[in-house]
């Protein structure tokens, strides 16, 4: 710890981020302190290449932390992630993604359970988002990540149905369900590849039909999900 961090502990006001509630409780912005520690931003870098925490330098390899009440994802470096990797760290205003991935061999849903969902392409992700306290479902399209806002009652049945889908952490993993004429193949991952999914298909996306170039980086997007699910 640099000494500049240890006279900052030792001084009797408040570090930055800290403050006070109306009854006299301490109020405390972990993300601010952590910028406080490591002296704030001192270089300007493009998104994606500093910590989003405390602003450290990082590649463009590196870990996630959602952001629960702005529905935001942070890029961070690893000691913050591994800070974060607890809910108690900042009371769940913070979540680390994690890294696991997993194959659902036993996965089963309908396509009438499908056709209820209103999802146009065969392609979505579902997560339980806690502020709403219920599953949400979205899929990738040209314009970003779109919600379906039907009723989920159907989903809700598949969830309650697949003990391994009510495991899931809320915010932070989802279900990745891709369609293959009449079966589903069924991936549970940390939420950020989802939104890298969402990002191909905004790029590479042509046309109506999205073209060979986009359903090409599909294929190769899954074949190495589930290369990381056998990992």
């Amino acid at each position: 710890m640099r000494s500049s961090t240890l006279r900052a502990l030792a001084r009797d006001k408040p570090l930055p981020g800290r403050g006070t509630a109306p009854g006299g409780d301490a109020v405390v912005d972990p993300v601010a302190i952590l910028r406080g520690f490591t002296g704030g931003v001192r270089q300007q870098l493009a998104p994606g290449e500093q910590c989003e925490m405390c602003t450290v330098p990082i590649g463009p390899q590196h870990a996630h932390i959602a952001d629960v009440p702005d529905h935001r994802l942070l890029c961070t470096c690893r000691p913050c992630y591994l800070l974060f990797s607890t809910e108690a760290a900042s009371r769940g205003h913070y979540r680390a993604v994690p890294e696991n991935y997993r194959f659902n061999r036993d996965f089963s849903m309908s396509s009438a359970q499908w056709e209820s969902l209103g999802i146009p392409v065969n392609l979505a992700f579902l997560f339980h988002q806690t502020d709403q306290d219920k599953n949400v479902a979205f899929y990738p399209s040209p314009g970003g990540p779109t919600e379906s806002l039907l009723d989920l009652a159907s989903w809700d049945e598949v969830v309650a149905a697949d003990p391994l889908l009510g495991k899931l952490l809320p915010d932070v993993e989802a279900v990745l369900l891709r369609r293959l004429d009449d079966r589903f193949e069924c991936y549970l991952v940390p939420i950020d590849s989802c939104y890298e999914l969402v990002g191909i298909v905004r790029q590479y996306w042509e046309g109506f039909a999205g073209g060979e170039e986009v359903w090409g980086r599909i294929d190769a997007f899954f074949a190495e999900i589930l290369e990381r699910c056998r990992g």
